[in-house]
């Protein structure tokens, strides 16, 4: 999933950032594909769709205090590739996880990093 990129960018770079912790990155990875998905599903393929699935996304990212910027670029890349319920298994939240534990033991082997700064 091309928005992964910009994930690492923030797990691997800048830890610290409210971005980067565990429950913004899984959460909003998953929030953001869901949502995209259901509107796939249920609204239709248009461009008017598209838009109010970016919008919503973005708000129920927020509203859930799980804002992941990079993960703002699901419901595009979904509505691109067509993509099934699976695409939410796999690669949103399977993908997403692996990202933060990669993200735990790189960013813990320096003793001048501590990750995450929490968890909830």
């Amino acid at each position: 999933m091309g928005s992964f990129g910009a994930s690492c960018v923030l797990l691997f770079g800048f830890p610290k950032s409210p971005f980067s912790q565990p429950r913004n990155v899984i959460l909003g990875h998953f929030i953001s594909s869901l949502t995209g998905l259901f509107f796939l599903n249920f609204i239709g393929d248009n461009y008017i769709s598209m838009a109010l699935t970016l919008a919503t996304a973005i708000s129920l990212m927020i509203a859930t205090r799980t804002v992941h910027p990079p993960a703002g670029s699901n419901p595009i890349i979904i509505f691109l590739l067509g993509s099934s319920w699976d695409y939410l298994i796999f690669p949103t939240l399977i993908g997403s996880i692996i990202l933060v534990v990669v993200s735990l033991f790189y960013n813990n082997l320096h003793k001048n990093r501590s990750y995450p700064e929490y968890w909830f």
